[in-house]
């Protein structure tokens, strides 16, 4: 089967997410989409962050009962900060039946030659690279092994759905309906 694996820290998941998994699901030939929670980015500051669990659980919310995308624990388990190429070995070698693609922003693209053995990757792995705002070409962009899907660019983030829930602002439609009620029960981000 033929996996692409969204990375990210989901601090909160919002529809921006969503959309790009659907799309990829619909646009391309991927089979399913695993959402791959990353305990801690080595590119990010970690006490930005929920405790992993709580955005886990948050995906889970978001998938609901489709079982076309998983929300995946696997980073838990390795050693941190998370680094894309522990991950990817670990897969292969626990799901050898698989083939594992990275769904990435043009954004992480650009600074993709800052990723540990970035290089051993594209080798390895196929990257279903989506549009984000005010990129300009990359070029990996070029390389065999990335493939330019021409998905609709979102600009939502989820820095700034967390500011607007400090400041008592109301982005409900921004995240999925259990997602919000989720985060307004457990009165994430608030302070």
């Amino acid at each position: 089967m033929k996996i692409g694996l969204f990375f990210g820290s989901f601090n909160p998941i919002h529809v921006g997410h969503m959309v790009i998994a659907n799309y990829m699901l619909e646009y391309t030939d991927l089979e399913r989409i695993w959402f791959v929670v990353s305990p801690q980015n080595p590119l990010k500051i970690k006490s930005s962050l929920l405790d992993e669990r709580q955005r886990l659980h948050m995906v889970n919310l978001a998938i609901g009962d489709s079982n076309k995308y998983k929300a995946s624990n696997i980073e838990f388990k390795l050693p941190q900060p998370s680094y894309t190429i522990n991950t990817l070995t670990h897969l292969h070698e626990k799901y050898p039946q698989h083939e594992f693609v990275l769904i990435m922003g043009s954004d992480n693209l650009k600074s993709f030659h800052k990723w540990k053995n970035h290089e051993e990757i594209l080798k390895q792995y196929e990257l279903y690279v989506y549009p984000r705002a005010n990129d300009k070409a990359d070029d990996f962009e070029k390389h065999r092994k990335v493939k330019l899907v021409n998905a609709p660019l979102m600009e939502i983030s989820s820095t700034a759905i967390r500011s607007a829930v400090k400041e008592k602002r109301d982005l409900r439609y921004f995240v999925a309906e259990p997602v919000w009620e989720y985060l307004r029960a457990m009165h994430f981000y608030e302070k």
